[in-house]
């Protein structure tokens, strides 16, 4: 019987695994199902995180993460979990390889995805010139023309890491400004290799067998526009991981809202006692590391608290 189990080993996961060990909970386990980190390991450059100056690396930055957290006794296990149920007061975890972990208290910190952006072609082209990672593939466009499509923080960032490395870098953007930091914004529009289509959707990415060779875009005013590139970028948001909290009757386990997202007070807790949800996947998350292993920590506490008056009572 675990003190705690927590689902999930990206900032908010790795953060409520430090905090519960090391606030006192004994038997506590963070199930992941690859290396700890989450997405934010994809990130090229991280300059917003309190105390971390210079230029540094989405896996340089949470390189150090995971032992800080396993030296207060923080336990890992590498497996994929596919649902929490709760039965009175106990919480089973179900796990791929058929077994079932219980716990008094789960943490759910499982994040987001990034989502498609919905354009004819791309889901054929995924993985062959249409990707949703540009730290992770922008190598191989090195001295060559992309497209990054999007509008927000994440969109605008990898625009600017693309710029270092791509020759050019036509960022198109349904609306005529951009959701995301002004400096950011700022840093974009002076960066010489990056053209700005604003006002336009694209419409059709298309290719040949050795992948993408070009894409359509369409502006609002129903002109149509063909640029030739090899590589196209998508960042137009993310997709709640939320399917472990699924039950078997196809309700959720705890309430969540009309985007997936899980409903939580502001101290973390869920409309379920004993569960408690944090990082991306909670309702209103601002998508930022420092939120995520904020929430982390004040989930971590709160399970504390509500352990010990469970062992207590």
């Amino acid at each position: 019987m675990l003190d705690c189990a927590i689902i999930g080993g990206g900032p908010a996961g790795l953060t409520a695994g430090m905090y519960a060990t090391r606030g006192g909970l004994e038997n506590v386990v963070m199930f992941e199902k690859g290396m700890p980190g989450g997405q934010i390991t994809q990130s090229s450059e991280i300059e917003n995180y309190p105390g971390v100056a210079g230029e540094i690396s989405g896996m340089d930055f949470m390189m150090p993460w995971p032992a800080q957290c396993q030296k207060f006794g923080l336990k890992h296990e590498m497996v994929e979990v596919t649902r929490v149920s709760k039965n009175g007061d106990i919480f089973k975890i179900y796990k791929e390889d058929g077994t079932i972990t219980e716990a008094y208290s789960v943490i759910v910190c499982t994040g987001s995805a990034p989502r498609r952006a919905g354009f004819a072609g791309e889901d054929e082209l995924f993985g062959r010139g249409v990707s949703t990672c540009a730290t992770c593939d922008g190598f191989f466009y090195r001295g060559k023309e992309v497209a990054v499509i999007g509008g927000g923080d994440t969109a605008l960032e990898e625009a600017l890491y693309l710029a270092k490395i791509c020759s050019k870098v036509y960022l198109i953007h349904r609306r005529d400004s951009f959701r995301s930091a002004p400096n950011t914004i700022e840093r974009v529009k002076k960066t010489a290799n990056i053209e700005l289509i604003l006002n336009s959707v694209p419409e059709e990415v298309y290719g040949d067998a050795m992948g993408v060779t070009g894409l359509r875009i369409k502006n609002s005013s129903g002109e149509v526009r063909d640029i030739q590139v090899p590589g196209v970028f998508t960042f137009v948001g993310n997709d709640v991981n939320n399917k472990i909290l699924l039950q078997e009757d196809g309700s959720f386990l705890c309430d969540v809202n009309k985007q997936g997202e899980v409903v939580v007070d502001i101290n973390m807790r869920t409309s379920v006692h004993g569960l408690f949800a944090a990082g991306d996947m909670r309702l209103s998350a601002p998508k930022q590391v420092v939120s995520a292993a904020g929430d982390g920590a004040v989930a971590a506490l709160q399970a504390i608290s509500y352990v010990d008056e469970k062992l207590n009572s």
